[in-house]
Formats: C-alpha cells, structure tokens, sequence
C-alpha cells in the first residue's frame, strides 16, 4: 500500500473510533511495521491532524473550542497520583496532559486524555505494573496538567478542590 492511501485509511480508522488503537494494531492492520505507523503519525500530525499519542494508543481528537481549558501547576508524591486524578475527574475535568519544565531538557509533554475514574485506575495500574516513573520525578514532584472542561467555573471548582487538598501549587518552577 503507498504512503499516502495508508495514511488516508489511518485517518479513517482514528476517525471511525472512540478509544485509542495502538500502533501494533494498526501496523497488523495496514499490513506494515510499527515504525512505519509511527512515522506516518508524525506526517499526519505535521499536515494539521490533530492525532494524539495517549498510553492506550493513537486518538484523533476533534479541537472543541466551546470547552475551557486551564493548564495547573501541581505537586504532591507519587502515592497521591490517583487522589489527584480522581479529584480533577470527579469535579468535571478532563485531563489532556501532563508537563514538566526541566532546567536541562526544557518543557517535557505527555498527552493523557484522562476523563473518568476508569482511565485514571487503567493509567495508575499500567505506572505500577511497568514501574514506570513518572514525570513529576524529574522536578522534584512539580508538574504541570492542561485540564479541559465545559466551563470556567468547573476548572475554578477543580483549582480549590485541589487546593484544599494541598495539591496546587504556587511556587515558581
């Protein structure tokens, strides 16, 4: 299959679904290497696809610009991840990613698209299985998340749940 019909036919594979595809999968699919997928991801998205590498797979996400989003500075310890992400859900918060600003590398990105108490149990056991460090490591736990949600006043409700719970944080990074 050419690169450009192979392309077109993983648009219309991300466009038809609501949860992540892998890589793999896709790459059984279209009959290709892993790598190959990867590269045509990273063609799509420089032609203006909004394609999002999640840790269950490659999504399409549609931009929503009726949504509000607010990007928060956070810190807390590992054993507070779940709190933290179940606090962001539970008050109506979509979590798109999480950042890190590191004094050698620079900012550090990875898109989550956490949106319910399902995703944030699947993406806390998939840290523990693999033991996988998280982000927050590299900046002694201060982290950043861009947060999406239907409105201001449910990103302010999730900023002072947050708050309360001595999450937020203030400090200069």
């Amino acid at each position: 299959m050419e690169g450009q019909k192979r392309r077109e036919k993983i648009i219309k594979i991300l466009s038809g679904r609501m949860e992540p595809i892998t890589g793999s999968e896709l790459s059984k699919m279209l009959g290709v290497s892993r790598q190959v997928i990867v590269q045509d991801i990273a063609l799509l998205r420089a032609s203006d696809i909004n394609i999002l590498s999640t840790t269950k797979g490659y999504l399409i996400y549609p931009s929503d610009h009726s949504k509000a989003k607010r990007s928060i500075k956070v810190k807390h310890s590992t054993d507070q991840i779940e709190d933290e992400l179940c606090t962001i859900v539970d008050n109506g918060g979509k979590l798109l990613d999480v950042y890190v600003v590191h004094e050698i590398y620079g900012e550090i990105t990875t898109e989550l698209v956490i949106q319910n108490r399902q995703d944030v149990y699947d993406f806390v056991k998939k840290v523990k299985e693999q033991k996988i460090v998280p982000l927050k490591e590299l900046t002694a736990g201060v982290h950043m998340h861009t947060i999406e949600a239907d409105s201001e006043a449910t990103l302010d409700r999730i900023e002072r749940a947050l708050m309360e719970k001595n999450y937020l944080y203030k400090g200069e990074i």
